[in-house]
């Protein structure tokens, strides 16, 4: 039987893809699968992060060794040209920490992305973009990408734009637990008394939406494939 792994950070990446599709929890890890008698597919998000994303991975492969992996989710855009709540394949990913270039098996595009640590604002946008010479900015797919690579699997990475370059939105990084999670409680009582936030993070929403839309659709004609 063939596996193929889906690794995202948050559930609300994974949402249209896997809506129906059998869930748990484990170890303050997300699943869902779904297989028929050649193919499963597990889908897994485990938070924020290259450590986070690697858990997701770990917790997979667990179950039996990987056939194909795909990183997926919201991504940050560096340029002006990629377009908000749409999903791209990617080219590559490069790691910010240490250099490192994956490159994707599918070359759909020439977009390539770059792993940073941490949530990037606009200055950050602007400075990866002109360093890296990069569309995208996340902070899980580079984790995969080397995990994948390690073991020989073929490797794709399938990004929505959650945020447009010149997006001025709070600073996220203050609201992402150590283990990758997202403080969603902490942050809605800040932004709660902040509404000069509140028109971005809607604008946000409905991009991340889209693009969770966009990349579900991605994903199942790279499958179907």
């Amino acid at each position: 039987m063939t596996r193929t792994a889906i690794i995202a950070a948050m559930p609300g990446e994974l949402k249209p893809l896997v809506n129906g599709w059998p869930n748990s929890t484990r170890n303050n890890i997300h699943f869902w699968a779904q297989r028929n008698e050649e193919e499963e597919w597990i889908a897994a998000c485990a938070g924020a992060g290259q450590s986070a994303a690697t858990r997701a991975f770990a917790a997979i492969e667990d179950g039996g060794p990987i056939d194909l992996v795909l990183s997926i989710g919201w991504a940050g855009a560096l340029t002006t040209d990629v377009a908000a709540g749409k999903a791209y394949s990617t080219a590559g990913v490069i790691d910010v920490r240490t250099g490192e270039r994956f490159q994707c098996d599918a070359l759909a595009g020439e977009r390539w992305l770059v792993t940073s640590p941490k949530v990037a604002d606009e200055a950050e946008k602007r400075r990866l973009a002109a360093a890296y010479n990069a569309d995208l900015v996340d902070m899980e797919a580079a984790a995969i990408a080397r995990l994948a690579a390690t073991r020989e699997i073929p490797f794709y990475c399938i990004k929505g734009v959650s945020d447009s370059l010149d997006a001025q939105l709070p600073d996220f990084n203050r609201f992402i637990a150590p283990d990758g999670r997202f403080r969603t409680r902490q942050f809605s009582l800040f932004a709660l008394f902040r509404p000069w936030h509140w028109p971005a993070l809607v604008r946000m929403g409905e991009n991340s939406r889209r693009a969770s839309q966009s990349i579900a659709e991605s994903v199942l004609d790279l499958l179907d494939e």
